[in-house]
């Protein structure tokens, strides 16, 4: 999984956090995880419509080529950002759990409305955002 430099500032109830390789790709929130969450949608969103256009996708720097660069400033953080885009099409896949476990989470889908692979995908998906 790519992961792209993140630039994480701010104050009290005021976060962003700003994709250092990808101009105007940001996210914002009332916590850095908030924030953190918000521009792991935006780099998806972007790359999606970058890739869909055929325009270049920059590839990610690492943090200390960012750091040379030196583009975190005074009161910034470098956070990492997975890239996880949807590749538009499912694949079957063999996964082994206990039997509680696939129980709770069949009982926790079915009270959601969704399919079990559903269910799993969205909590994967969820973890996957909190990296």
């Amino acid at each position: 999984m790519l992961q792209y430099v993140g630039i994480l500032d701010g104050v009290n109830d005021v976060w962003g956090v700003r994709i250092a390789d990808i101009d105007g790709c940001v996210g914002g929130g009332e916590t850095p995880e908030a924030a953190l969450a918000d521009v792991i949608a935006a780099l998806r969103d972007v790359v999606a419509y970058k890739k869909n256009g055929d325009f270049p996708i920059p590839r990610p720097s690492s943090v200390a080529d960012v750091i040379a660069r030196g583009e975190i400033g005074e009161g910034e953080t470098a956070v990492l950002v997975p890239l996880v885009l949807d590749a538009g099409r499912s694949v079957r896949a063999n996964l082994t759990m206990d039997a509680g476990l696939l129980e709770a989470i069949d009982d926790a889908a079915g009270r959601s409305g969704v399919t079990r692979s559903a269910y799993i995908a969205s909590a994967a998906r969820e973890k996957l955002m909190r990296v």
